[in-house]
């Protein structure tokens, strides 16, 4: 800017997005790829942006893309929202009174299978002009991805690592634990810890899933008998159900009390009750949800008006 606080020259809803694309792509090659651009009028757009605000925004270093300064930064948190803003103007103006647009919800593995589909169905129902995606992930890749932008809202579980989140409670769940139905243990009404800690664990090993299967044992003093780790919720269903030793633990109940093979899996309460896990709707702290996000929000908010709603199998119609 000149002395003045004028813009030195002129900055274009087109500079800013070829900007936002080199920074998430790390390159101007990458960026002018996904914006079929050529790489010399991506970097024309990069330069004339800078000359505009009169700052450097990026570093470019031939063979290993782009680095941006402390002013890129700040600019890139902006940029974004301008032409998120820009966008969801357009949307208004076509859209007749009537939801339009994107919408890309995230949702932890092993609540997806449960709690997407109807999801999505009524959701589309309701606004068949919104075109909705959902991105499934782990914990942690979820909250890159909201705090990245790559996704509007997840759904996911209220944990360690969701300070940078806003948080709208849906319901709590608490672990429980399963057995092959030779288990001598599935005879019984509960199971305790101490019952448990001996045998082979076969363990659901997605953050945070681990550290809550984990941490129940060392609050009482124990230390689990790790056999298997499984990165996906039905294999650590099959295998406990092949098993007259293993056990599981897991929080999601589906339907289906049997594996992939038809093999029998025995629920089984633990006690004393372990802590509650909570799920949540989930979106980055100090952003505005869009109205296509706000309206699954709303949505959620109706099929779960109480966030004591206990141990729910499925989404209540």
């Amino acid at each position: 800017m000149d002395d003045t606080g004028l813009l030195r020259g002129e900055l274009t809803f087109r500079q800013l997005g070829h900007f936002v694309a080199v920074a998430e792509v790390g390159s101007i090659a990458g960026a002018a790829q996904r914006l079929q651009f050529s790489p010399s009028a991506v970097s024309a757009s990069i330069s004339e942006l800078e000359r505009a605000l009169g700052a450097q925004l990026c570093i470019r270093r031939r063979a290993q893309g782009v680095t941006l300064t402390p002013t890129g930064s700040l600019v890139l948190l902006r940029a974004k929202r301008l032409l998120a803003d820009v966008a969801e103007l357009n949307h208004a103006v076509h859209g007749g009174g009537e939801l339009v647009g994107p919408l890309v919800v995230g949702c932890f593995h092993s609540l997806a299978p449960t709690l997407l589909p109807s999801l999505l169905e009524e959701f589309e129902s309701r606004h068949p002009r919104v075109s909705i995606d959902f991105v499934v992930g782990a914990q942690d890749e979820l909250q890159h991805d909201i705090i990245a932008g790559r996704i509007d809202a997840a759904l996911m579980y209220d944990m360690s690592g969701t300070e940078q989140l806003e948080r709208a409670v849906l319901f709590e769940t608490r672990g429980y634990a399963l057995f092959g139905a030779a288990n001598p243990l599935a005879e019984q009404p509960t199971v305790t810890l101490e019952e448990l800690a001996p045998l082979p664990l076969v363990l659901y090993d997605q953050v945070p899933s681990t550290h809550y299967a984990t941490a129940m044992f060392e609050a009482r003093g124990l230390v689990p008998n790790v056999r298997y780790r499984t990165h996906a919720f039905e294999l650590t269903r099959a295998i406990v159900a092949r098993s007259d030793t293993a056990y599981g633990i897991l929080v999601q109940r589906p339907e289906n009390t049997f594996s992939y093979e038809g093999l029998p899996i025995i629920e089984r309460d633990i006690e004393p009750p372990p802590p509650a896990a909570t799920v949540v709707f989930a979106w980055a702290r100090g952003a505005e949800l869009s109205p296509r996000a706000d309206a699954l929000r709303r949505l959620l908010r109706e099929r779960y008006p109480d966030s004591s709603s206990g141990n729910p199998r499925l989404i209540p119609e």
